[in-house]
């Protein structure tokens, strides 16, 4: 496999070339891209998790809420000119309470891309099975964080098939005596344009899934303070990329996202602002 790069990269662009079709870039992701380094629409899906608004302010130096969305978004402009036409952006990000107040600047960054020409075509949950106890006096302990996928195009790579799950064992009780309804498309009477044919799923074992992932939290040792689990992006390289195609994460962190990519014989492009946390992903691959 190979890296998609540009002829203007240099060895002394990269902190690490770890593998063929592996590179890691110590440096801020808006540089890198507007350097050229990576060939235009060359990258197939882009998964990252920045740092959230007012955290790791030891590690990323923190930005303030207020000034999320303007920090963001000429990093996401630089997004769309490395992503291929098909390709697709999962976020993972969540908002932060402040003054015993949910922040809207989440809110406010979907918009904006939006404005910015990226298409919100879904939302995902990770639900975290295993979040940590607490207790705060007007709300409960967060199990959950934000997926948000974003195209640039109405068509875009999508292998459903690769994610199917087990229907269950319900459909041996449910799939064996089927009435007429069940044998037909019946139609919402609110005109919302939802419906079903039963019979449809008589004899098969897999089914597509549902938005909503149920994963643990990174319980190993990555050498980073908020490293997301491996499964999470393995799950949406297999949706969203092809075996060859190249996955981009400009806010690499301990590299799973690399890990996943590479376990998946894609290739894979990280970039992190610290090159303490390059080193870590320079181990995690070797």
């Amino acid at each position: 496999m190979t890296t998609n790069v540009s002829q203007t990269e240099t060895e002394a662009d990269v902190i690490e070339t770890i593998d063929r079709g592996y590179r890691i870039f110590a440096d801020d992701c808006l540089s890198v891209i507007e350097s050229g380094v990576i060939a235009p629409r060359s990258v197939n899906l882009i998964f990252t998790s920045p740092p959230y608004a007012d955290q790791r302010k030891d590690n990323y130096g923190g930005i303030h809420p207020d000034e999320y969305v303007e920090w963001f978004l000429p990093r996401a402009k630089a997004f769309q000119s490395v992503l291929a036409p098909d390709g697709s952006f999962v976020l993972n990000v969540k908002e932060k309470a402040i003054n015993g107040e949910r922040h809207t600047y989440i809110l406010d960054l979907i918009v904006e891309l939006r404005k910015q020409g990226w298409r919100w075509v879904d939302e995902y949950i990770w639900h975290k099975k295993n979040c940590y106890p607490g207790k705060w006096p007007n709300r409960f302990r967060d199990a959950w964080e934000r997926l948000l996928h974003f195209t640039l195009n109405k068509k875009f790579k999508m292998r459903q098939e690769a994610v199917m799950v087990p229907m269950g064992e319900w459909r041996q009780a449910r799939l064996r005596n089927l009435s007429d309804t069940d044998r037909s498309r019946v139609l919402s009477k609110n005109d919302n344009g939802f419906g079903k044919n039963v019979s449809n799923w008589s004899g098969r074992k897999m089914a597509y899934p549902t938005n909503v992932l149920h994963m643990a939290t990174e319980c190993n040792n990555t050498g980073h303070p908020a490293a997301f689990p491996t499964p999470l992006p393995e799950w949406f390289i297999r949706l969203f990329s092809d075996e060859g195609d190249t996955v981009l994460d400009p806010f690499a962190g301990s590299g799973s996202t690399l890990v996943a990519a590479r376990d998946l014989r894609r290739n894979a492009i990280g970039i992190d602002t610290s090159p303490e946390y390059c080193d870590v992903i320079r181990k995690r691959m070797s």
